[in-house]
This record gives C-alpha cells, sequence and structure tokens, in this order.
C-alpha cells in the first residue's frame, strides 16, 4: 500500500510540477520578449516533457533502465491509443492537420533509427547524442518552415497553456516550485515504482511501460478529453506526433547522453514493435483523413488495454 501510495503521490506532483514549470517558463519568455513561435514550439514542448525526462532521468542514476525506457515506449503507444482514443468517445477526431507530413515521417525514422540502436541491447552516448541532433535538426526545421509561412499552422500555445502568471514574484515562484517539485515528484515515482514491481514481482519494465507510461501521459489525456468534452477546439493529431518525438529525442537521447541505458530484450522484441504499429496507424489516418468516431475510439481503447493486460 505504501508503495502505491507512494508512486501515486509521485505523479500527482510530477502533473502540477511540470504544470507550474511550463507556466512560468512561458511568463518569463513572454517578459524578455521572445518570439511567440519560439515559445510554442521549443518552450511549451520541453516543458510538457519534463515529467518524462525527471522521471527517466532518476530512474537511470537508480539503474533501474526498464522504467526510464519502458517510460517513454509505453507513453509513445499510451499518446495514440490512449489520448487519441478517449476523446473519440466524445467527439470525432479530424486526422486532417497541415503540414504534418514531414513530422509524421521524422516520428516513423526516428522510431526506426531507435529500433536499431536497442537491437544492440543498449543505447549509448553515441546513440543518446544521434537522437538529440534529430531533435534539434526537427525543431530547426519547425521553426524556418513556420517563419517562412509555407503550410504550416502554427498552434498557439495559450491554448495549452492557460492562465499564465503576470507578476514577477508569481513567475519566479511558478518557476522556483516547478524545478523543485520535478525532481521530487520523479524520485517518489522511480522509488513506488520499484518497490511495487518487485511486490509484484513484475520486472521494472513491466512497470515503466504501464502504470508509469499512463501516469506521465495523463497531462496529455486530461487535456485531449476536456477539449471533446467541451467541444471548444479540435484534439490535435500534431500534437501526438510532436510528443513521440520528443520523447524519442529529447527524454531517451538526453537521458542517454548523461548514463547510458540497458536495454530489456521484451522491449526489443515486442513493445518497440507495438509503438512503431501505434505510429503507422496515426501515418494512415492523418494520409487518408480517417475520422476517428466512436466505433474507432472504442477499438483503439480495447487493443491499449489488451496490450496493458499483455504486459503483465
Amino acid at each position: 500500500m505504501l508503495s502505491i501510495l507512494t508512486l501515486i503521490a509521485g505523479l500527482v506532483v510530477l502533473v502540477f510540477a511540470g504544470d507550474y514549470l511550463v507556466r512560468g517558463a512561458v511568463a518569463l519568455a513572454e517578459k524578455l520578449c521572445i518570439d511567440p513561435l519560439i515559445i510554442g514550439l521549443t518552450i511549451v514542448a520541453f516543458g510538457t516533457s519534463a515529467p518524462e525526462l525527471f522521471v527517466s532521468l532518476q530512474a537511470a542514476f537508480d539503474g533501474v533502465s526498464g522504467i526510464a525506457i519502458g517510460n517513454v515506449v509505453g507513453s509513445n503507444i499510451a499518446n495514440v491509443l490512449l489520448v487519441l482514443g478517449a476523446p473519440a468517445l466524445l467527439m470525432t477526431i479530424n486526422c486532417r492537420e497541415d503540414g504534418i507530413g514531414k513530422s509524421l515521417a521524422v516520428m516513423i525514422g526516428m522510431t526506426v533509427v531507435l529500433m536499431a540502436m536497442m537491437a544492440f541491447g543498449s543505447l549509448s552516448r553515441l546513440d543518446g547524442a544521434i537522437l538529440l541532433s534529430m531533435i534539434v535538426l526537427y525543431l530547426g526545421w519547425q521553426i524556418r518552415t513556420a517563419r517562412s509561412g509555407d503550410a504550416v499552422e502554427v498552434h498557439d500555445y495559450h491554448d495549452d497553456v492557460p492562465e499564465v502568471p503576470q507578476e514577477t514574484w508569481k513567475t519566479a515562484l511558478f518557476i522556483v516550485g516547478g524545478l523543485i517539485g520535478l525532481p521530487i515528484g520523479a524520485w517518489l515515482t522511480v522509488e513506488g515504482a520499484s518497490h511495487l514491481a518487485r511486490m509484484l514481482g513484475a520486472s521494472e519494465t513491466v512497470i515503466g511501460l504501464t502504470i508509469v507510461a499512463i501516469g506521465t501521459s495523463l497531462p496529455e489525456l486530461v487535456t485531449s478529453v476536456m477539449a471533446a468534452w467541451r467541444r471548444s477546439a479540435a484534439v490535435a493529431i500534431g500534437n501526438v506526433v510532436g510528443s513521440n518525438i520528443f520523447n524519442m529525442g529529447l527524454i531517451l537521447g538526453g537521458t542517454a547522453v548523461i548514463l547510458p541505458l540497458d536495454v530489456d530484450s521484451r522491449i526489443v522484441s515486442i513493445d518497440m514493435w507495438v509503438m512503431l504499429a501505434a505510429s503507422l496507424l496515426v501515418v494512415a489516418l492523418a494520409h487518408w483523413n480517417v475520422p476517428i468516431k466512436k466505433l474507432g475510439g472504442a477499438a483503439m481503447l480495447a487493443v491499449f488495454t489488451a496490450y496493458i493486460l499483455s504486459v503483465f
């Protein structure tokens, strides 16, 4: 029971700390008159990936690579099947999005590269550096394309980051609170997940792929479900694609650069293939502009549930 409470507490702290850090960082960027395009494509994207990043780093430092890698792989699967599937039960999700084609290609390309790296049984510092360079090149392309006005709709970050603090003291409080809360939440999450794995007789990889991955994907899930519930905004498939790219490039790449990671054989033989299949599903939906309706959403949730059960 203590392990479960520790894990839940860690995930709650991660969600709130990540939210406060993003809001504080955006407020600071606006005060410094940073280009809104840069804020949306970098600061918000990095900030929303902060919970996963801190969890993976903490897991790597604790020597539980299974949680670090399982967190990313499981999150990428959940982003497609859960984050797109759940809101489809409330409203039809339109999969047409201008300028998403190249991002889809980058996502598939990074997935294949990551699979090739993991086939050797580990992610080295060189592997991490390659993944990080890919995310930097991707961001550079995004910024250049958006500035040139070439068929890319720049997403207004205010839709995802409401109630940005205006007062300087509150901005500082949000940033400091987020930076303090994230490592605390990550430590609690990894500690709780590790103890829970030992208690259940499951591997850290299994816990990372399921409980931790779903927990760190909760902000995206809540945002997409609430948007569908209010019917005030479309659930953007581009957000899922961008999140998956950042998970592979920033989180796994950054973690591997700091500490090389050992890869569980089940990740190589099963879970990476599931992640690739989920990514190809997004490509198919976007390419043929297939809307996700209630039946499609229910099917995606059923597949996700079956996958989670199969992991255990």
